[in-house]
């Protein structure tokens, strides 16, 4: 049990260091950062339940300890689990936005008078006159 748990905590603080690289990776290369990293902390899971077996057949007096320290792992990679899904939404809400930012300003406006496409201004006239007469006629208009 021993190397295992040597071996998944070394990959467990690998993994924090990558964790920086995020932040400075580039947008083609952040979905491949996001990808090593998810893969690893899917390996270090399954490593995680190999080691849980392993501590539930260690001798009675050590199997406590065991149990503790697979579960500070376990604790340690699902805040690992939990910064990267942060991350991500973070980056996809970011990505949003610029995209609405992009939209907007790409976007033509029209005055609020302007007829709508495919309308002419002697129909829009047209309709206006007929606005007010009907106003005219109201008894709130006279």
């Amino acid at each position: 049990m021993e190397p295992l748990y040597q071996q998944t905590h070394k990959h467990v603080h690998e993994i924090q260091s990558h964790m920086g690289r995020l932040e400075t990776a580039d947008k083609q290369a952040l979905h491949l950062v996001e990808n090593e990293i998810q893969a690893s902390i899917d390996q270090i899971f399954s490593q995680l339940e190999r080691l849980e077996i392993l501590s539930s057949k260690e001798p009675p007096h050590k199997r406590q300890n065991a149990k503790l320290r697979v579960d500070q792992l376990k604790y340690d990679v699902q805040h690992l689990q939990t910064a990267l899904r942060n991350f991500q939404h973070r980056r996809y809400a970011r990505e949003q936005q610029e995209r609405q930012r992009e939209e907007l300003l790409s976007r033509t406006f029209t005055t609020n008078v302007s007829p709508a496409p495919g309308r002419d201004w002697q129909e829009l006239g047209g309709w206006l006159e007929l606005e007010l007469r009907t106003l005219d006629s109201s008894p709130l208009g006279s």
